[in-house]
C-alpha cells in the first residue's frame, strides 16, 4: 500500500474546491508541452470540457470535428495508427454514451493509444438532468477489452492522470466531472495507472470509492469514528486495471467492505471489486451508488444527496450495513 499525503484543508472549511474538469485542461496543455505527438479532437465543447487551453498552446493540432461524436473517435483512430497520440473529448453522454460500438471497432479492437474523455460525467451534472447525467459510462468501458478506466478524485489528480495516459500506450477513458468538487490530493499524492491508495487506515471496515466519492466516504468515515467505527478508506482512481493487491489486502484486515460510485452499481468499481473478492477472499461486501435508476434536475448537491451518496448519507448506510455483518 502507498502512502498518501492528502490535502492540509480537506475536512475543513478552508476546503479548496475545482471541477475534475479543470484538471483535465491543465494536464492535457502540459502532454502537449512534453509531446509534440499529442493532439486533441473535440464535439463543439471545447470550453466546456477545458480543451481550449490547448487550443490556444498548439492550434495546428488541435481538430474540431463538430457534433460527430462517432466521427471523432474513428478520426482519432486513424490518428493514432498514424503515431499521433489523440484525446478526443465530448460529454460523457456522447462519448461514450453514443459512438460505444465506434471506439470498440477502431480504437479498442485496434489497441491504438485513443483517449476517451467523457465530460460532465455523473451526478455533478445536475440541472441538465437525466439525459445527460451519464451513469453508465463505467460498465460500458470496464468490460471493453484493452480499455483503461480512470476516474480521478479531483482536479489535481485529474491533471496527473491525463499526462499519465498520454505515454501508457493503450486505449483510455478518463471520467470527469462538471461541478467544483473538494480537493483532498495534493501535488506530493502519488498517482500511478493501476494504483490504489489508502488514504485513512482502519480495522473494521474497508470502504472503496472512485472519482468524486473518495471525498464522501473520507467525510463518512470521519462521522463513522464518532459511533466507534475505525473505517479504512481506499481511493480507487483506475477502476481498470483494478489495484489487486491493494484491495485484497484491505479485506484481509477488514473482513468486510462497501464500495461506492457516482454511477451505475451494476458492473462498475463495485462489479470489479466484487468480482475479485469472489474469487480470492469471499467477504461480505456492500456496492453503494446508483441503483437501476436514472439521474434528476438539481443542483448538483441537491441530486448527490437525492441519491444518498453524500457523505452523511454514506456513514448512515455504512453503519447499517456494519449490524448486519458484525
Amino acid at each position: 500500500m502507498s502512502k498518501y499525503e492528502l490535502d492540509k484543508a480537506v475536512l475543513t472549511k478552508k476546503q479548496l474546491v475545482e471541477p475534475t474538469r479543470a484538471g483535465f485542461g491543465r494536464g492535457l496543455k502540459k502532454a502537449g508541452e512534453l509531446d509534440e505527438s499529442v493532439v486533441a479532437l473535440c464535439a463543439d465543447l471545447t470550453e466546456s470540457v477545458q480543451m481550449h487551453l490547448f487550443r490556444e498552446a498548439f492550434p495546428k493540432r488541435f481538430i474540431e470535428v463538430g457534433v460527430a461524436e462517432q466521427n471523432l473517435v474513428t478520426v482519432a483512430s486513424g490518428l493514432a495508427r498514424a503515431g499521433k497520440i489523440p484525446f478526443t473529448a465530448s460529454y460523457a453522454a456522447f462519448s461514450p454514451g453514443r459512438n460505444w460500438e465506434q471506439i470498440k471497432t477502431t480504437a479498442a479492437l485496434n489497441d491504438q493509444p485513443v483517449k476517451i474523455v467523457g465530460g460532465h460525467a455523473g451526478l455533478y451534472t445536475g440541472p441538465d438532468g437525466a439525459t445527460h447525467q451519464m451513469l453508465e459510462d463505467i460498465a460500458l468501458m470496464r468490460v471493453m477489452p484493452n480499455m483503461v478506466v480512470v476516474a480521478p478524485g479531483d482536479s489535481i489528480e485529474a491533471e496527473k492522470a491525463t499526462i499519465a495516459l498520454a505515454s501508457n500506450g493503450k486505449p483510455s477513458y478518463l471520467r470527469l466531472s462538471r461541478d467544483k468538487t473538494p480537493i483532498f490530493s495534493t501535488a506530493q499524492s502519488p498517482f500511478e495507472i493501476g494504483k490504489a491508495y489508502v488514504l485513512r487506515p482502519g480495522k473494521h471496515v474497508s470502504l472503496f470509492g472512485t472519482g468524486t466519492m473518495t471525498y464522501e466516504l473520507l467525510v463518512a468515515a470521519k462521522l463513522l469514528a464518532k459511533n466507534g467505527v475505525d473505517a479504512e478508506v481506499v481511493h480507487v482512481p483506475t477502476i481498470k486495471p483494478l489495484d489487486n493487491e491493494t484491495v485484497l489486502a484491505s479485506l484481509r484486515k477488514t473482513k468486510c467492505g462497501v464500495t461506492v460510485e457516482e454511477a451505475q452499481i451494476a458492473g462498475g468499481l463495485g462489479g470489479a471489486i466484487t468480482e475479485l473478492a469472489s474469487e480470492h477472499l469471499p467477504v461480505p461486501i456492500k456496492r453503494l451508488g446508483v441503483e437501476d435508476r436514472y439521474g434528476e434536475s438539481g443542483t448538483p448537491r441537491e441530486v448527490v444527496e437525492a441519491f444518498g451518496l453524500d457523505g452523511e448519507s454514506l456513514a448512515t448506510k455504512i453503519g447499517q450495513f456494519m449490524m448486519q455483518v458484525a
